[in-house]
């Protein structure tokens, strides 16, 4: 059964219209608001909607766990190169904060996710929003990342069905297209970075058999070591996204239900009180 409502605004960033569906609970607004989600949508830099929040992980959140989520319609890397949608998910993560007593979110508990692209988009916006004082993110959860654009051990002769290291090049080339001869910055391709200290605690999944295996675990990594919580699940011998494609199957609603879990659990633990105007 439907239990949320979802309503379409549309919020210009550097002149470019972008749409933004808004996911709200019906039940009442508990005291003290609910979390809020920016959730990014995935499509290797070049494809995807932000409609595609209606059949992702991030529906739940709404549906049955209470969330606010915002799904942004940023510019795709045939319209814009790199950092066209970084700085568009920028303005989507500062309406949902400037915009959060209106909708009923905790300004303590602003929360950022996404998969593959998205996913990608989701770290390197959480290191953008760290390094300018941006907004501050309690909790971000990157599914599967996109977040090398150099060749890992998984991301190599990959020939996996939904994406492989044909699609991948593909899609990192057109995205980066503007940075020809130059150095790529961690909030291009999330894996350049070199300091994850401060950043949000992290939930992801990922399947072995995906190009984005050993990137995802190489992200979990590097972030414990700079001492930030983060967890993995894995699942072995599945293709990228296949929560998404088949949910049907027994092992797609366990990753989804471990997801909600760590949700919750974050929901009760996580939380970034913003700066002062």
């Amino acid at each position: 059964m439907k239990t949320y409502r979802a309503q379409k605004r549309t919020l210009l960033s550097e002149g470019f219209p972008m749409k933004l569906w808004i996911l709200q609970p019906s039940s009442p607004v508990p005291p003290g608001g609910r979390p809020g989600v920016l959730w990014i949508h995935g499509g290797g830099y070049i494809t995807g909607m932000p409609e595609m929040v209606f059949f992702t992980r991030a529906r739940s959140l709404a549906q049955r766990h209470g969330a606010v989520v915002i799904s942004p319609g940023y510019r795709l890397a045939g319209k814009a190169p790199y950092p066209a949608a970084l700085l568009d998910c920028h303005k989507a993560l500062i309406y949902l904060r400037d915009h959060a007593e209106e909708l009923g979110i905790r300004s303590d508990q602003i929360m950022v996710g996404g998969e593959s692209a998205g996913g990608g988009l989701a770290a390197a916006l959480c290191m953008y929003e760290k390094d300018v004082g941006g907004v501050r993110v309690a909790f971000q959860m990157p599914l599967y990342p996109m977040l090398d654009n150099q060749d890992t051990e998984t991301s190599r002769d990959n020939h996996s069905p939904v994406w492989n290291t044909r699609r991948n090049h593909f899609g990192w080339r057109r995205y980066l297209r503007n940075l020809s001869g130059q150095a790529v910055p961690a909030y291009a391709a999330a894996a350049r970075r070199e300091d994850y200290s401060g950043l949000p605690p992290t939930y992801t999944f990922v399947s072995t058999a995906e190009p984005f295996y050993a990137e995802t675990l190489a992200y979990v990594q590097n972030l414990r070591r700079a001492g930030v919580e983060a967890r993995v699940d894995v699942y072995p011998g599945l293709f990228h996204a296949f929560d998404m494609l088949l949910p049907f199957l027994k092992v797609s609603k366990k990753a989804a239900a471990a997801f909600e879990t760590r949700f919750e659990y974050a929901a009760r633990h996580f939380f970034a009180k913003q700066a002062e105007p």
